[in-house]
């Protein structure tokens, strides 16, 4: 007869039944995301101010040369899907950006274009179109499509180090000075974007606005491509970070004890961050809010767990970005509105209501 004492307790079930529901809802919401980005992709191609038949779209997808007219042709080919492509690598930089940025300061308030980084990489984007004529033109011509990706990279790296700095302290973060040195770094940021303004020409002032307004209208192969590394060194880091980014929720000294490099992977992280961030920012300008919407929904539904949680960001974000920027085509067409007035109207009543449910871990 089996002794009592060596059955495993309930509550040892009750764990290891939890988990497996999370595995399980964790998994099906993964494959959820990627199902809701291929329906959105699909929708994103068919629509807009010329529409192509979904019978048409699939036969010429399908190798079928006469599906579509010469025209249908073209806008497919050279404008729907490098536009299709540069705005999934964009959502998914900015999905998982956020998400990452979440588990390092581990606070779901944290996202890139909240506290400063879009802002730091905007900064080097607008030097490198206002300088990449002149003083910068050796490096422009070396680097190509990726000038502007590298220098917007540089300024990401170089922002996301100096809040990771100022806002932590003995090993902690605080989510308060992580938001106060945002709105300081945004505003120095902005204040050098003015100052390069002034002294640019008016095709470089016409570059420049798109970077404030945010847009995949000047989407091309080469920039879509140009963008693949970048975003590649994040997913990559995916599959690296997601335990250590769950261990140090309970904080740095409990994750060293069960065996993870802090170091290792707060320099991943930030790496990580910077590269798909920059990169974002010099192909589509800056999007805010996809990095704070889409781990947050998600969350609610599959828990916290960046196992699953940074897999279905990605899907998420490219999914939320490229519906934003298929509204954006439709709404007032043959015109365009700028993608960032969507993604603010959608994210900004989110970002208010993560404030209200955490205003007293803020004292107020």
């Amino acid at each position: 007869m089996t002794d009592a004492t060596s059955l495993p307790r309930p509550s040892a079930f009750r764990r290891r039944a939890k988990s497996g529901d999370r595995r399980r809802t964790g998994q099906l919401t993964v494959g959820l995301s990627a199902l809701l980005l291929l329906a959105v992709c699909v929708l994103a191609v068919a629509t807009g101010p010329s529409p192509i038949p979904l019978g048409d779209l699939a036969r010429s997808l399908l190798g079928e040369s006469d599906a579509l007219s010469a025209r249908e042709a073209i806008i497919l080919h050279d404008i729907r899907l490098p536009r299709l492509l540069l705005g999934a690598l964009t959502g998914m930089a900015l999905g998982v950006s956020g998400t990452m940025m979440q588990g390092l300061f581990r606070n779901p308030l944290a996202d890139p274009s909240l506290v400063g980084v879009s802002s730091g990489a905007a900064v080097a984007a607008v030097c490198a179109i206002v300088l990449g004529g002149g003083p910068l033109s050796a490096f422009a011509a070396v680097l190509g499509n990726s000038f502007l990706p590298v220098a917007a990279f540089m300024g990401a790296l170089a922002t996301t180090s100096l809040l990771y700095f100022l806002a932590t302290k003995a090993g902690r973060t605080s989510i308060a000075t992580l938001l106060l040195a945002g709105l300081a770094v945004t505003a120095i940021g902005n204040a050098l974007i003015g100052l390069v303004v002034f002294t640019a020409d008016d095709q470089q002032l016409r570059d420049i606005t798109f970077w404030t307004l945010g847009s995949l209208g000047g989407a091309t192969w080469g920039r879509a491509m140009a963008m693949v590394p970048f975003v590649g060194i994040m997913l990559a880091a995916v599959p690296f970070v997601s335990r250590g980014l769950d261990a140090l929720i309970l904080g740095e000294a409990e994750a060293m004890h069960v065996g993870i490099n802090v170091e290792t992977l707060k320099r991943a992280t930030i790496l990580a961050v910077a590269s798909a961030c920059g990169a974002a920012v010099a192909v589509a300008g800056v999007i805010g809010f996809i990095g704070i919407v889409v781990p947050h929904l998600l969350r609610l539904v599959m828990g916290p767990s960046n196992r699953y949680l940074l897999p279905a960001s990605a899907f998420g974000g490219a999914a939320l970005l490229i519906g934003a920027d298929t509204i954006c085509r439709i709404v007032v067409a043959p015109a365009e509105l700028p993608i960032g007035i969507i993604t603010a109207l959608i994210g900004a009543p989110v970002f208010m209501a993560l404030l209200l449910r955490r205003r007293n871990a803020f004292g107020l």
